[in-house]
């Protein structure tokens, strides 16, 4: 039986990560040239509440 090529895995596993990071990359660059800092999230994550509620309710 062959054994496992693991630095090719690795290889691969790294390529994939750098992909990953230049696409992040560039998605931050779209939306800094669209709207600036005011853009919308465009990775789908929703947007945080502006004031999030205490977490003790009675300290208010």
């Amino acid at each position: 039986m062959a054994t496992p090529n693991y630095s090719y895995e690795k290889r691969q596993r790294e390529l994939a990560k750098k992909r990953k990071a230049e696409e992040k990359r560039q998605r931050k660059l779209q939306g800094k040239d669209e709207g600036g800092a005011d853009a919308p999230a465009q990775d789908g994550e929703p947007d945080a509440p502006a004031d999030p509620a205490p977490a003790n309710p009675s300290e208010s």
